[in-house]
């Protein structure tokens, strides 16, 4: 302990000359603010915050660290929803929010370069009086940030035609484990060499951080036509996008919603979700006028023959957003219907959309808990948010059993673990069922090439015993906390 506090009092000073005492947290307060992402069942403070503002002052922290031996953790905006931003209790947790800065617009080429604190929406409002934007759209786009989609390899609604954050990371300026700083990628679609810049995206923090992205943008289309599809059941909605996609139409995002996740958005968002809905399709194409109209004329016709219950269609602008705005709102809006929630991410094949839900269904029922389900229908790309209270131990015990079942479920499918939240501290030790240990071991290799001494986001994406056996796990609060008694601090 002694030690420990020697090499802490030391670092403190580092990093204080590093980034000044404005951008180093060290009071217990402070700290706890930053002490879990998205996925708020995980907790852990971190021994110090550090809040650079170039990629200078990122890299006098890494080499700092590096010195002292001391875990590092990269944090963008923190929404994320896998634990991939859990901070290490004796480490630095690095926070790039306040490196928020538009660098360069490209317009001829397309493109724009940006400090990673830059948030996803703010790509496109910079360049929306070019006629651009930037496609991958989480539903947190408003808050989440560059550099964390870059960690993640976020999609979003609209990935389905589009494709996910490394289709449109052209290069990246990263700091490595031990300070150097190099670039991965390049300013073309398809640079020479080997694609660091591809391995590098959706590495969830474990390999470096990323101080600077060159996007790629888009025209935006001359066309696009949103409608909501009510059904009985969602594996009546599963069956329609199932006829979509097997007729050859590739639409820009097919959204579902169960009924409990369509009550909890209407209650939030006021957007005209049919409240008696068992399942509602939300469905957009865009690009060319004429392809456009004939594509959504033939969506509406095969939403119809597969039991389609009611059409909405979204005529304009105002409504458009309208109906987003009430997808995008289904998360936050569970709040409305249980304090906490742990939300899965995995994928599955689309022929079995119906089957898996039901089956997400009766295992919800057996675990004496409620499960909403809004996601990426047209990829298979499932979001089941499993409802608990986090105040009773025994309840979050069960929640957390039943999300890690329903993601190795999606596995047993035939999928995979995760879409787009990654795995980071939720699902390393469920990597055993979707990969050998001889692929555990590779991809084991590869971290080790860039971070050889585990030091870069430890116990994440990959199982260790100390994830798999001694893990900071959801939090559970004293008796005397749960009795009103104590309040923690």
């Amino acid at each position: 302990m002694e030690k420990l506090a020697i090499v802490s009092e030391a670092l403190r000073l580092e990093l204080h000359d590093v980034l000044g005492p404005a951008g180093l947290l060290t009071e217990w307060a402070q700290r706890r603010t930053y002490e879990s992402d998205g996925l708020t069942g995980y907790r852990a403070v971190p021994a110090f915050v550090a809040l650079p503002e170039n990629r200078d002052q990122v890299v006098g922290v890494v080499r700092a660290c590096a010195r002292h031996g001391v875990p590092l953790v990269p944090r963008g905006s923190g929404t994320g929803l896998s634990g991939g931003a859990l901070p290490h209790p004796d480490g630095v947790l690095i926070a790039l929010s306040r490196m928020r800065r538009v660098l360069d617009i490209d317009a001829a080429n397309q493109r724009i370069t940006v400090e990673p604190g830059v948030t996803n929406a703010q790509v496109s409002k910079a360049v929306a009086g070019y006629d651009l934007y930037y496609a991958p759209d989480p539903s947190s786009q408003v808050v989440c940030s560059i550099g964390g989609n870059v960690a993640e390899n976020s999609g979003g609604a609209h990935c389905l035609k589009y494709g996910f954050t490394t289709h449109h990371v052209l290069g990246c300026e990263v700091v490595l484990p031990d300070g150097e700083v190099v670039e991965l990628g390049g300013p073309t679609l398809d640079p020479l060499g080997y694609d660091l810049r591809g391995l590098f995206v959706g590495s969830e923090g474990t390999l470096g951080i990323v101080t600077k992205v060159t996007l790629r943008l888009l025209r935006r289309p001359e066309a696009v036509r949103t409608m909501v599809a009510d059904f009985a059941t969602p594996a009546a909605a599963g069956d329609a996008v199932g006829a979509i996609i097997a007729a050859g139409i590739v639409p820009a995002a097919v959204e579902m919603m169960d009924n409990l996740a369509i009550q909890a958005a209407e209650d939030d968002a006021h957007a005209g979700f049919d409240r008696d809905s068992g399942a509602a399709l939300i469905v957009e194409l865009d690009g060319p006028a004429a392809e456009c109209e004939a594509s959504f004329a033939d969506v509406v016709g095969l939403c119809t023959d597969n039991g389609a219950t009611a059409i909405r269609i979204a005529d304009d602008p105002a409504e458009r957003a309208r109906v987003w705005k009430g997808r995008k709102a289904a998360f936050a809006a569970m709040g409305r219907l249980a304090p906490d929630y742990f939300v899965q991410d995995g994928v599955i094949p689309r022929t079995r959309l119906g089957e898996c839900l039901d089956k997400i269904s009766q295992m919800a029922a057996a675990a004496g808990l409620r499960v909403a389900n809004v996601f990426h229908a047209g990829d298979g790309n499932l979001h089941p948010l499993v409802l608990y209270d986090g105040a009773d131990a025994e309840v979050t015990e069960r929640a957390e059993t039943l999300s890690k079942q329903i993601a190795e479920l999606c596995v047993a499918f035939g999928g995979s673990l995760s879409g787009e939240h990654g795995i980071g501290a939720d699902k390393a030790c469920s990597m055993p069922t979707m990969f050998t240990a001889d692929d555990l071991a590779v991809m084991d290799r590869v971290r080790a090439a860039f971070d050889p001494e585990g030091r870069c986001n430890p116990d994440k994406v990959l199982p260790t015993p100390r994830l798999c056996g001694e893990r900071p796990g959801p939090y559970k609060p004293h008796p005397l906390e749960a009795a009103g008694i104590i309040e923690r601090m």
